[in-house]
């Protein structure tokens, strides 16, 4: 029988049982792909990260993600998950100020902000945002989400968008609509899946939280009905923000943005858009905190 010690962090948030929980494996390399998803099934969060050696020199680690139903090629609030708890309780703050990520999107550095001894936050730098259009009919949108079609907000694009994971972003009118949406899981799923889609992602300016920008993400074709805070939809829209010119294309913007406060989990992601043409560069950093350790035997 073998002991795997698994590791629950709650993600963009300082406060235990909010933001959003990811599991992390450290010392992953004696797991096969089916032991980690079979890990990932049974701790039924909305993924987890294991930690692997790297397959390159210049990188200091490689990861793997999984839902609970199957591999992701990148999660961004695993990725602070498993980074805060790299620098911190393996000690690696102490010697370094980031690591390097080997993952099934390329490279992905993260670094720590460290204040007054302590680690503040981590950040990590996504892949260049990619964005394409989709012609998809709003009054099926409408029933998807179960809102009603003026609810839209046509100001802001509505298209997809991609810094590791596809994503569907849609501009509602203010975030009390936002919190209206009920989809239909179901239909959603069958709908995600036809495009390619990974998750569904809501968002708007208009918002009474203490942030930029107000979001909520629903995922079930990949196994989450909603996801609390999500790192890659939100760099995906920042990108999107980006090449649409709604933020600046000249100086580095930063966004402030909140997503889970629906389901009861807030969380908060910093995330900074610095302008270099065609391939800006998105940083999204957030804080972590640990609320359960165990041991998983096999």
């Amino acid at each position: 029988m073998r002991e795997i010690c698994i590791n629950h962090i709650d993600a963009f948030t300082t406060k235990r049982f909010a933001g959003n929980p990811a599991g992390v494996v450290l010392n992953a390399e004696c797991l096969s792909t089916q032991e980690m998803q079979q890990i990932a099934n049974e701790l039924n969060l909305s993924e987890t990260v294991f930690l692997l050696p790297p397959q390159t020199v210049e990188n200091d680690f490689r990861v793997k993600y999984f839902t609970p139903k199957e591999e992701i090629d990148f999660c961004g609030h695993a990725t602070v998950a498993l980074t805060w708890l790299v620098a911190t309780e393996m000690g690696l703050a102490q010697t370094k100020h980031g690591i390097v990520l080997e993952t099934n999107i390329g490279n992905i550095p993260v670094t720590w902000d460290i204040k007054d001894g302590n680690i503040n936050s981590v950040e990590m730098t996504q892949a260049v945002p990619k964005t394409k259009d989709i012609s998809v009919d709003l009054d099926k949108l409408s029933r998807l989400l179960r809102i009603e079609k003026d609810a839209f907000d046509l100001n802001y694009p509505l298209k997809l968008a991609n810094t590791g994971n596809w994503h569907l972003l849609i501009p509602l009118k203010n975030d009390i609509l936002i919190d209206k949406a009920d989809p239909d899981l179901a239909a959603l799923d069958t709908f995600n899946k036809k495009y390619g889609v990974s998750t569904t992602h809501l968002y708007t300016f208009n918002t009474k939280q203490d942030c930029d920008l107000y979001t909520r993400d629903f995922a079930p074709s990949v196994g989450i009905a909603e996801d609390p805070v999500t790192g890659s939809a939100n760099g995906a829209l920042a990108g999107l923000l980006y090449y649409e010119k709604i933020i600046s294309q000249n100086e580095p913007t930063r966004l402030i943005i909140g997503q889970g406060h629906k389901v009861e989990r807030p969380g908060t992601l910093y995330v900074t858009i610095t302008p270099n043409g065609t391939e800006p560069i998105i940083k999204v950093a957030g804080a972590a905190i640990v609320t359960i350790k165990g041991v998983l035997h096999l």
